[in-house]
């Protein structure tokens, strides 16, 4: 009997053994990370430098594949079916990680299920901006010339089921105003029709509308973050301006199969946050105005448990669906 209980013990030893050597010699070729969107885009831009960085630090090139559509679920979904060898991962969004699943009738994947949470890399708060010719001078003139003028005020936003959509909904139910409402396809166009004019206010993360604020085209009624974005310091918070605790941040995580090895798991992220204080990093940051997050992967798993109980209940309301 002892030999036995000796033989399971010692079974039991090896496997355990042979996978902590795995995981140590993780990784013996590239990795891939899977970018749901295209070239040029602030998530390729980010995942390039983060790849970069990782590659470096695991001594294995880390290789950028980009693969948009359907709201970056094409690439979420191939990456939830991946092996969960530490060879494929996904540089996500606020929708792949959280809030697509509330809107697409069909979608591939679960991500709280179907994915292992690595770090949340960084946010990019929503801002709210107003053109020159616009009635509204500050977000409270905006919200009270709606109340006594509703349907008169236009705003736009990124795209049916953005991060910019479903916080201008919040908005709207939060303040009981009505405003008529544009979707657009991405934010160059926003951009171009609120300086014409032909749009009073648009809500979007802030990348693309902090050098246009900077140097005087648009103006930035409020910003949704928790505190004062540090370029723009004389732009209130939404909270400021009497909606306690209004935030919306598009963000940035990076995730892995479900199953991928915990010391694979650990590796990734102390590379992730190690490259937030990098001064490449917090240079790159500054530039695409996203602020770096870092934690460990339970804090993620927390964070996206709580965006999607946030944002579940304005979605449904809303009726946005896909």
């Amino acid at each position: 009997m002892k030999h036995a209980l000796r033989g399971v013990a010692l079974a039991a030893g090896l496997v355990l053994g042979t996978a902590a050597a795995h995981a140590e010699a993780w990784p013996t070729r590239p990795v891939t990370m899977v970018v749901p969107f295209t070239a040029g885009t602030t998530s390729d831009v980010l995942g390039r430098a983060l790849a970069e960085h990782l590659g470096r630090k695991l001594g294995q090139p880390v290789v950028i594949e980009n693969r948009g559509g359907a709201g970056g679920n094409i690439a979420a979904g191939a990456v939830a079916k991946a092996q969960p060898d530490g060879y494929t991962i996904l540089l996500a969004t606020t929708g792949q990680a959280a809030t697509n699943k509330l809107m697409y009738r069909q979608i591939s994947f679960d991500p709280q299920q179907d994915f292992a949470p690595v770090a949340l890399v960084g946010k990019s708060p929503v801002v709210v901006v107003a053109g020159l010719e616009s009635p509204a001078k500050s977000l409270k003139e905006a919200i009270d010339y709606a109340k006594d003028n509703p349907e008169k005020l236009t705003v736009g936003y990124p795209g049916n089921g953005t991060l910019g959509h479903i916080t201008g909904v919040l908005l709207l139910q939060r303040t009981g105003i009505k405003m008529k409402q544009v979707q657009y396809r991405g934010t160059t166009q926003i951009i171009t029709d609120i300086m014409g004019g032909h749009i009073d206010i648009a809500m979007d993360s802030m990348g693309g509308y902090v050098p246009n604020i900077l140097e005087g085209n648009i103006k930035a009624l409020a910003v949704a973050g928790h505190t004062r974005w540090p370029s723009l310091p004389d732009v209130p918070t939404v909270a400021e301006v009497g909606l306690p605790g209004f935030e919306a941040s598009v963000w940035y995580a990076l995730l892995a199969p479900a199953g991928t090895p915990p010391d694979i798991i650990a590796r990734l992220n102390a590379g992730t946050n190690e490259f937030l204080d990098t001064p490449e990093g917090k240079a790159m940051f500054a530039k695409l105005n996203i602020e770096g997050a870092g934690g460990t992967p339970e804090d993620l798993k927390a964070f996206i448990d709580a965006e999607i109980q946030k944002w579940a209940p304005i979605i449904k309301s809303a009726d946005i669906k896909f």
